[in-house]
């Protein structure tokens, strides 16, 4: 698994994501990257106008992990596409073993 992805911190799970706003769906569309430069990509349909894809971001990470919105805060990219997600309240094998019941093995 790819651990540069998701890390243990403090406060949570930490996680590296690469969005692409105004998509024709919101949905997880692999992993981009290797090593310390890797990162979820994650395709939302919301512009990047207003916050309306980081709110968009926050919701579908929620709903994906099944945790309250609350858990969910970007930390680090908030104008950028490339983002670092704290989830609180999990550790890094278990939002992995998520992303990897979602898109398979990770390399």
């Amino acid at each position: 698994m790819n651990s540069s992805l998701v890390r243990d911190s403090r406060d949570g799970a930490r996680l590296l994501v690469r969005i692409s706003p105004r998509a024709s769906r919101t949905a997880m569309t692999g992993i981009i990257g290797e090593g310390s430069e890797a990162a979820l990509k994650i395709a939302l349909q919301a512009p990047p106008v207003e916050g309306r894809a980081n709110a968009a971001l926050i919701a579908f990470l929620a709903e994906f992990l099944g945790v309250a919105r609350s858990a969910i805060e970007i930390t680090g990219g908030e104008h950028a596409r490339n983002k670092t997600i704290l989830v609180r309240g999990h550790n890094a094998p278990e939002v992995l073993l998520a992303i990897t019941k979602a898109l398979g093995p990770l390399t």
